[in-house]
């Protein structure tokens, strides 16, 4: 780590005491774009990522509503509005007992720059509250969303904030919240993304994270001469995004063989079958269990473990931030695993993706490969405005074709002398679409 680098990041710690995630995603961009500033003195003179680590705005509000014993419950929401320098704020809201400001403005922070590889007019935002909806009844999921939207309500707008749904946040509840928009502003409009294909959604939103992450990984493959076909994946996660990753990774003819949740791996070198995935996607909507899914059909379940100790050419982490460390890295490697990509935000450490670098391996960072949802969010976006619905097959090639475009964007911005590093090319390459929006801007 150079001296500016360093210099920069005791800055940051300073002004960000005890953000540990916040702190963990600035140092991440910083080691790439700071000596990229340094050979470009526009950015350096005006101290735009000074800036861009700066939020341009935070909301914190409480969310007092009435569970179904008639008790009244108190939670926290919030909403950061990052960067609008290349459109109205986009990003999710996560509802979980785990969220608070650092993870907020972690996840905020890395939408500037995924947002900006999309090539979409979307700023970054994001928000949500600790609130868990694990458990809860519809009728107390809808009573939170609406005192939630409540308040929110007067902070979002098709052209000033366009939430989407994250961990917590599906379908059900983004339906409760923009219901709740909808009563208080009395107008019909394209506030919220992720909504039913039925009434304003986009076709494939659901599936886009973990389909475009298999785009983004394909098109590493066709960079260096091979294919999906044949190729032993291992997944983390169980929810949305690895379900749609691992669909699409068997549709191309891979072989998924793990999947995991919070309890353990389930575990088959032969690959999980597509009758076998969709049982999975049943049990999980039923917020089952994956040792029920491997009980069931007599899989391996690797009670406690994480996916990463098993043999495999590319692993996907979908799971949380901070799931893949230093120790499963080199298990990694020391299996003959040529590519990661990340499906979730952050879900490698610092030291995990130093031995990525070290040892050549192909790693995509989350604001690169997990790009696919926000950028069918704006697609959707683009559908609302224009009162118009494309077909699955057109979002489908739209979605490609973005993913696509990203990785061009990485090869030429993380090209080194015989080693694609697509850390780099993700940072420096979202880094200046924004910077010169904001200098163009003047001083905002």
């Amino acid at each position: 780590m150079n001296t500016s680098v360093k210099k920069f990041i005791n800055h940051v710690k300073q002004k960000n005491k005890g953000e540990k995630e916040f702190i963990q995603s600035v140092a991440e961009v910083s080691e790439s774009v700071i000596p990229y500033i340094a050979s470009h003195t526009k950015y350096d003179q005006t101290k735009i990522l000074e800036r861009m680590i700066e939020p341009e705005r935070v909301i914190m509000f409480r969310v007092p509503w009435l569970n179904d014993q008639g008790e009244v419950e108190v939670n926290r929401g919030y909403r950061v509005q990052m960067n609008s320098a290349i459109g109205p704020y986009k990003g999710g809201l996560r509802f979980s007992p785990t969220v608070n400001l650092s993870i907020l403005k972690f996840l905020a922070f890395e939408q500037v720059f995924k947002n900006s590889l999309t090539g979409l007019p979307l700023g970054a935002g994001k928000g949500g509250a600790d609130f868990d909806p694990r458990g809860r009844s519809d009728n107390e999921v809808m009573k939170f969303c609406q005192s939630f939207m409540t308040e929110l309500h007067k902070h979002v707008g098709e052209d000033m904030d366009i939430p989407a749904g994250d961990i917590g946040v599906g379908k059900r509840e983004i339906g409760y919240l923009f219901g709740q928009y909808k009563r208080i502003k009395g107008e019909f409009t394209g506030v919220i993304t992720g909504k039913g294909s039925e009434w304003g959604g986009s076709h494939i939103r659901p599936e886009a994270t973990g389909y475009g992450l298999v785009y983004f990984v394909e098109e590493i493959l066709k960079k260096h001469n091979k294919s999906l076909k044949g190729k032993k994946i291992a997944v983390s996660g169980a929810g949305n995004v690895a379900q749609y990753a691992a669909e699409k990774c068997i549709e191309q003819g891979a072989k998924v063989i793990t999947l995991s949740d919070s309890k353990g791996t389930v575990y088959n070198p032969k690959g999980i079958s597509v009758e076998e995935l969709e049982f999975i996607k049943d049990l999980k909507n039923k917020r089952g269990e994956l040792k029920d899914f491997a009980k069931k059909y007599a899989y391996d379940f690797l009670e406690g473990e994480k996916p990463w100790g098993i043999k495999c050419d590319i692993a996907l982490p979908n799971a949380t931030q901070n799931e893949l460390n230093e120790e499963d890295a080199q298990k990694l490697v020391e299996n003959d695993c040529f590519c990661v990509a990340e499906g979730a935000n952050m879900p490698c450490t610092p030291e995990a993706i130093a031995i990525f670098n070290e040892y050549n391996v192909f790693y995509a960072p989350g604001k690169a490969a997990n790009a696919g949802g926000v950028a069918v969010s704006g697609l959707e976006m683009s559908q609302n405005s224009l009162r118009y619905s494309w077909t699955r097959n057109e979002v489908d090639s739209k979605l490609r074709q973005i993913m696509q475009e990203i990785h061009q964007i990485c090869v030429k911005y993380g090209k080194e002398k015989d080693y694609i590093n697509y850390e780099k090319g993700a940072n420096v390459g979202g880094f200046v679409r924004i910077a010169d929006a904001m200098l163009a801007q003047g001083l905002v």
